[in-house]
């Protein structure tokens, strides 16, 4: 990965070095390119790449990076990886057991 097009990633609140390879590997290049893009699609992409199911915390920085793309004026809140989880996203699986 060039380090100038990974820096320009790891402008996303919340994506590091290792977020902003995963991103490249899934062939974004720029912020921009993420705008109303499906996160939870991204997710299982780079679970197929990586040939495994990656931490669940993967998901929520890309929930996070794809609301930094695609709003305007952002809540700061909404700038944290944490507040994009399941349950807080309104998408927590109820057990069966």
């Amino acid at each position: 990965m060039r380090e100038s097009i990974g820096k320009h990633l790891q402008l996303i609140p919340g994506v590091g070095e290792k977020t902003a390879k995963d991103l490249w590997n899934l062939g974004y290049r720029y912020p921009r390119e993420l705008k109303d893009h499906d996160p939870d699609e991204l997710y299982l992409r780079l679970c197929d790449i990586k040939g495994r199911c990656v931490d669940r915390c993967v998901l929520y920085v890309f929930r996070c990076a794809v609301y930094f793309a695609s709003t305007n004026v952002l809540d700061p809140e909404l700038l944290k990886w944490w507040n994009w989880t399941d349950k807080k996203c309104g998408l927590e699986k109820t057990s069966t057991v």
